[in-house]
């Protein structure tokens, strides 16, 4: 799972393989004859980081962390992602800054920012503000991780991110329902939320999941990153991936479908 923008997780992502390659590669799993209905969310309205795309031209190249179990449990921390997602879209910023812009106090946001720099993800931002306040900012575009070989200790961490991930998911897309109406009618027709559902394989799944992830990954590589770009006429632009096998479904039963 790859996190960037406010949070980018792509759970195809073999972190153990992240840094012995150029490029990502996700593996092929082996899978069984029976195909499963699966559920892909593309809410066109951050970017998911996936199978990263050689382009022409000229592309960057997003940095990247991924964290160990630790760094897991000190993400999963709502008021620190939130963090997080302020210092990669907005830049540096104190922890009085930060304290009001959450609705937290001072001590605890500082607790925080600390806890986030103890495991890589932000670091002091020396290079602005004065020396009676500690600036920080982020070290990396994006967090990587894949849960879906993690076992124990280590996928209930990974599954504690995933929750906290489906709840600023969730805060977001509200975000975006209720900022709809007052959008310019380009910007409301560049907006989509849909689903589709269609009976697959797993390896049907998957391909399916890296092709959609491909062609994202390589729109992250052409433009601008968040917050990057001098064009009044751009502004930050999300799409949330979601796929996985409809919730219920059990073989041999087409669950339920309400």
């Amino acid at each position: 799972m790859a996190v960037g923008g406010v949070f980018r997780f792509d759970l195809a992502i073999n972190h153990k393989q992240i840094f012995a390659k150029k490029y990502l590669q996700i593996e092929t799993c082996e899978i069984g004859a029976m195909p499963r209905p699966v559920l892909v969310c593309p809410c066109q309205l951050v970017i998911q980081r996936g199978d990263m795309t050689v382009t022409s031209g000229k592309a960057r190249e997003p940095s990247v962390v991924v964290p160990d179990m630790s760094g897991l449990k000190a993400l999963a921390h709502p008021d620190r992602m939130r963090m997080l997602g302020i210092l990669r879209f907005d830049g540096p910023a104190t922890a009085t800054s930060l304290a009001k812009r959450l609705g937290l106090n001072s001590g605890a946001t500082s607790y925080h920012l600390r806890q986030l720099a103890l495991h890589g993800f932000i670091e002091e931002a020396s290079d602005v503000g004065n020396k009676r306040e500690r600036w920080w900012k982020a070290r990396h575009e994006s967090t990587a991780y894949d849960p879906a070989h993690m076992e124990g200790d280590e996928l209930e961490a990974g599954m504690a991110m995933v929750y906290a991930i489906v709840a600023q998911h969730m805060e977001l897309m509200q975000r975006v329902v209720s900022a709809f109406p007052d959008l310019p009618v380009d910007w409301r027709e560049a907006s989509n939320i849909s689903d589709y559902t269609m009976a697959m394989t797993a390896e049907q799944a998957l391909e399916l999941k890296n092709e959609l992830m491909a062609l994202l990954w390589d729109k992250v590589r052409k433009f601008p990153a968040q917050g990057d770009s001098p064009d009044p006429d751009k502004r930050n632009y999300m799409v949330m991936l979601h796929a996985a096998p409809f919730p219920g479904f059990r073989d041999g039963d087409a669950g339920d479908a309400s």
